[in-house]
This record gives C-alpha cells, sequence and structure tokens, in this order.
C-alpha cells in the first residue's frame, strides 16, 4: 500500500520508497526524498518563480531517462503551474514553490533544470551561466583551471562568480546580473569563452566540436539561451551514485588536485551545509548583481 504523508498540509501519496535507484550504492527512492526533505531550505530559494524541467529517470540511471518540460498528467492541483513562452508556442509547466510541491517532485524521480530567467520576466535573463565540461583525459581538475581564469575575466567586468560542480564530470559557474535580454547573456557569455580560448589554448575551447574537445575544457555559453537549462543547485544527477550539483568554494576550486575532491553524494550535503549553509546564497541578494559591459 503506497504511504501517504502530509506535508504542509498537502497529502502526498509516496511510492516504491524500498526501490534502489543508485546501483552502485543501494541509494534507495525513500533516501533520495529524505534527502530532498533535508535540503529543501537551501534548495527551494533557487528553484523560485523559475519554470522547471524535470529529466526524469523513475527506475534509475540505467533505465529510461527522459525530459519533462510540460506539466506531467496526474500533478495534483495544488502545485503551481503557469503559461511560459517558448520557441514552439506557449506550454504549461511546474513551478516548485514550496515544500510540498518540492517532495510531490522529488517522488516523480528527476533532476530539476532550470533557465535563467523568472517567469515575470520571461527571456529576461538574471543570471549568467557558464558549464564547463571535460572532454577525457581532462578531468574537473582542469575545469578549475578555467573556471579560476573566468572568475578573474568576471570580476574585471564587476561580476562576482560562484561555483559548484555539475553533479557529472564538470564545473558550473553562476552570476547574478542586473536583468538584460537573454541574448545579450549569451553574446557576452560567448565573448568570454573565446577569450578563454585565447589565453588558455591548450586547456580552453568554445565550440562544441567533439573532434575538437579531447583534453580540453569545453566553455558552454549557450546555456545563457533563454530556451536553454541548467542543472539547479543541490539537485541529484541521474549517475551510478547519488551525485549532488554541489555548491564549492573558491578555496576548493583552487586545491582541486583530483576529481575526486569535488565529488559529492547526498550523504555529503549534511555536513557542508553546517559547515558553509548555502555558498550561492550571494546569487539570491539582487544589490549584488552585476551589469553586462
Amino acid at each position: 500500500m503506497t504511504p501517504i504523508t502530509e506535508v504542509e498540509g498537502r497529502r502526498l501519496a509516496l511510492s516504491n520508497l524500498e526501490k534502489v535507484l543508485y546501483p552502485a550504492t543501494g541509494f534507495t527512492k525513500g533516501e533520495v526524498l529524505h534527502y530532498y526533505a533535508t535540503t529543501a531550505e537551501v534548495l527551494l530559494p533557487h528553484l523560485r518563480d523559475r519554470p522547471v524541467s524535470f529529466l526524469r529517470y523513475p527506475d534509475g540511471p540505467d533505465g529510461q531517462v527522459f525530459f519533462t518540460k510540460n506539466v506531467p498528467p496526474g500533478t495534483p492541483e495544488w502545485v503551481t503551474t503557469a503559461e511560459v513562452p517558448r520557441v514552439e508556442g506557449p506550454a504549461r509547466m511546474v513551478f516548485v514553490q514550496d515544500l510540498a510541491s518540492l517532495m510531490w517532485a522529488a517522488n516523480l524521480v528527476t533532476e530539476f533544470h532550470t533557465p535563467q530567467w523568472v517567469i515575470d520576466a520571461p527571456g529576461e535573463a538574471d543570471r549568467l551561466v557558464f558549464d564547463l565540461d571535460p572532454g577525457s583525459p581532462a578531468t574537473v581538475v582542469e575545469c578549475c583551471e578555467v573556471a579560476l581564469w573566468l572568475r578573474e575575466r568576471l570580476a574585471a567586468d564587476g561580476i562576482e562568480a560562484y561555483a559548484k560542480t555539475s553533479g557529472s564530470k564538470g564545473l558550473h559557474l553562476a552570476a547574478t546580473i542586473r536583468p538584460a535580454s537573454s541574448e545579450r547573456a549569451t553574446e557576452y557569455a560567448k565573448d568570454l569563452a573565446v577569450e578563454a580560448e585565447k589565453a588558455l589554448p591548450r586547456l580552453a575551447i568554445h565550440r562544441m566540436t567533439k573532434s575538437l574537445r579531447p583534453g580540453k575544457v569545453f566553455v558552454d555559453w549557450s546555456q545563457n539561451a533563454a530556451r536553454k537549462t541548467t542543472a539547479t543547485p543541490y539537485t541529484l544527477r541521474a549517475r551510478r551514485e547519488p551525485t549532488v550539483s554541489a555548491p564549492v568554494t573558491w578555496d576548493e576550486v583552487e586545491s582541486c588536485r583530483s576529481p575526486e575532491s569535488l565529488t559529492f553524494t547526498a550523504p555529503d550535503l549534511a555536513p557542508r551545509l553546517q559547515d558553509h549553509g548555502d555558498l550561492l546564497a550571494p546569487l539570491l541578494d539582487t544589490d549584488g548583481a552585476g551589469t553586462l559591459p
């Protein structure tokens, strides 16, 4: 029998709690739900008012993995939804605004992906992102070298960047900016990616062409486009282990000498939050927003 749980006055049916979703560690669906319940305080502010694209993996990473952008069938009426403009025409999408909605969405078994704008101003970027993706044999160690260059370059333009692991192989940089069109943010990010390639020719590349990427870090600037999304801070990823897109300090980036030093799984997050709080909290403070030149 599916247990019914009450969360903030909402009744939720949470299913298959003993199901193993991460075979490498035996991490279960119940543990996934516990992870989201205990990180909700820091996760929800990064989700709020942003339409969520779900990357679902209900049978674990070895099963079917698929994106869901439209409101899933059976979504409770109390979950916030809104019409969102998209290239192929407007669509109704989910907004995870509270703990009950988060636990309902987590029960679907999903990664959370969000755009760089909020629903009140679709297509007006309030965040700038860089997805640093290493081509083997490069790893997150090389991503850290590129991240440090980008941090200094952004600072020269009055933009303060923060880092998080992708939860996969790479590293993400994010910064809060004063609202600018997604087109302008994308153009600026591409310009910096090109500069990075020129400054670090043996390390960085701004083009997606796979044949050019072995041993280098692809500085993916394209996720600033209005239609694109990036893994939300603190989301679990559909990997063999329950890895997390985890905020990291710049000291950790500077001292990174092996991929293991910047690999974090769900059990790692509670002590990190106790020690650091939300390292990406400054992204929520518009007073510190930079202005694109």
